[in-house]
């Protein structure tokens, strides 16, 4: 590594330790730049990633996509193209060496754009690619990130400059090696881009009973097919990932809303209580009531010792 490249790692943990003062997840007035700070290794926590380019500086994380699990760390960025179910976990962290990340929502109606400005409005699309993939950073990439960082610091600024750092940094990801994975979203036809209409579609209808042969016509494809792309691109059936939306949802509701698991089943649209406390079982590894109950034992814990249980970035 280069004397350069040591120095703009450094000032990167200089900015966002002292960007993010405790353990959190903090918004910006940069639109769509989330910061994260963790002082110490996490449980495994669900959630949702919608599409963005995450970038860790200190410390390492590990998402877990269906089956499969992707782990990054310094010099590694992931991306995400299309909304997705998850569970994901803090893996390398510590109070001396907390990590530190960076994520940047990706707006996925500015790729036909910049598209028709590169080489990839011509290139052949790649067959249906996996919603999220790893790859290391590039200096250019690494850079851009770095410059839209500074800006937090100068909010007088971001009007004018962020809009422009995102957009070049999403023009870096469009021409990594990624970029394949965001230009399958701009093309209208494409399967990423039906499998994308199904993904949106359901997280706005989860609580409703599936039936494919509805959901493969509202994005003009065959049962088959429908079947077939989701799987390659979410890791998941279309079944499994309404079935990871609506545990998320009652995990949720159980939590915040106080609500039992009797009635957070019933919301989210369970007919069948044992049905959903066998998923649930099955999703989280315990029934609903002990889970949470562990869950709010290690928040008070957390907080009695001034280190609260949040949700991972």
């Amino acid at each position: 590594m280069t004397q350069a490249s040591l120095l703009q790692k450094a000032e990167f943990i200089d900015l966002l330790a002292c960007l993010t003062h405790a353990d959190g997840d903090f918004d910006t007035t940069a639109p769509g730049l989330t910061l994260h700070r963790r002082s110490r290794r996490g449980t495994k926590i669900c959630g949702s990633y919608k599409p963005g380019f995450a970038l860790i500086v200190q410390g390492a994380k590990q998402v877990m996509l269906g089956d499969e699990i992707y782990r990054y760390g310094p010099g590694d960025y992931l991306l995400t193209s299309i909304d997705l179910p998850v569970a994901t976990q803090i893996v390398e962290a510590s109070p001396e060496m907390p990590y530190l990340s960076m994520t940047v929502q990706i707006d996925t109606a500015g790729i036909a754009g910049l598209m028709a400005v590169t080489d990839g409005q011509n290139a052949p699309l790649p067959a249906a690619l996996r919603g999220m993939a790893v790859s290391a950073l590039t200096p250019e990439l690494e850079d851009a990130a770095l410059r839209l960082l500074r800006l937090v610091s100068r909010p007088t600024d971001i009007p004018a400059l962020a809009p422009l750092i995102e957009q070049e940094i999403l023009y870096r990801l469009l021409t990594g090696p990624q970029g394949g994975r965001l230009r399958q979203l701009a093309v209208t036809d494409s399967q990423s881009h039906q499998i994308n209409r199904a993904c949106l579609w359901l997280k706005e209808h989860y609580t409703l009973p599936l039936k494919i042969e509805e959901l493969a016509s509202r994005v003009s494809m065959s049962v088959s097919s429908l079947h077939h792309h989701f799987k390659a691109i979410t890791a998941m059936s279309p079944m499994q990932y309404q079935k990871q939306l609506r545990l998320q949802e009652a995990r949720r509701l159980m939590l915040e809303e106080m609500l039992d698991a009797g009635s957070a089943g019933h919301q989210v649209g369970y007919e069948s209580q044992s049905q959903f406390s066998r998923e649930y079982a099955r999703q989280y590894g315990e029934p609903p009531l002990r889970d949470v109950g562990r869950i709010r034992r290690s928040l008070m814990d957390g907080l009695s010792n001034n280190a609260g249980l949040v949700s991972e970035g």
